[in-house]
């Protein structure tokens, strides 16, 4: 690049920026999600849990976790050139949802992440996802020691609509999370175009 163009005499292409959300319930792995794809460091705003929270947190399975988010975690990656995701995760806990009207401002669509041993803490976000129109997808955090179920087995559980794509994941792994969010960026134009359509006809 040359004074900001190419080396073709073409001004730089400026890149296509998405926003996606990354939601589910407490302990499901929403900051590791962020922190193991993200391309710059993470923002995190993860405080310590006190005995003042333990009344209203719950920690059943996930005893050993220490730390919460009380804000938003923040990244960023680059699927291809010309096409940047920033990640806003959500705070899974329900005194801290008033954050998620802001943040899912002008989502294009969103991963909500699941984990087996504890299904029913995931259906606050796909319930608030669903009644906004905002595309999502459901990650199957597949946690080391957990029940590992069938996709259609956990989809009967959710009572996921059939569009809704699935799919299991490992959060720590970068690879993964790159698929679960194609999928997110694939499903959420797929929804725009029907919608579009549907107003156009």
């Amino acid at each position: 690049m040359i004074f900001g163009r190419s080396e073709r005499g073409k001004p730089p292409v400026e890149p296509v920026t998405l926003k996606i959300l990354v939601a589910g319930g407490f302990g499901v792995g929403k900051t590791t999600l962020v922190g193991s794809v993200s391309e710059i460091r993470p923002l995190r705003t993860e405080e310590l849990l006190t005995e003042a929270g333990r009344p209203v947190d719950d920690l059943s399975g996930v005893e050993g976790k220490h730390t919460t988010t009380v804000a938003m975690d923040f990244g960023r990656i680059t699927l291809r050139e010309g096409l940047v995701l920033y990640l806003f995760g959500t705070p899974g806990q329900e005194r801290f949802w008033f954050m998620w009207d802001e943040l899912s401002e002008g989502a294009l669509g969103a991963v909500v992440l699941a984990d087996t041993r504890r299904l029913e803490d995931c259906f606050a976000a796909i319930d608030y996802f669903e009644r906004r129109a905002i595309p999502f997808v459901v990650g199957v955090n597949c946690f080391d020691g957990a029940p590992r179920y069938p996709v259609d087995a956990v989809r009967r559980a959710l009572d996921l609509d059939e569009e809704v794509p699935m799919a299991m994941c490992d959060a720590r792994d970068r690879e993964s999370v790159k698929s679960v969010l194609i999928d997110v960026v694939q499903h959420a134009m797929a929804s725009t175009a029907v919608r579009r359509s549907t107003v156009t006809t």
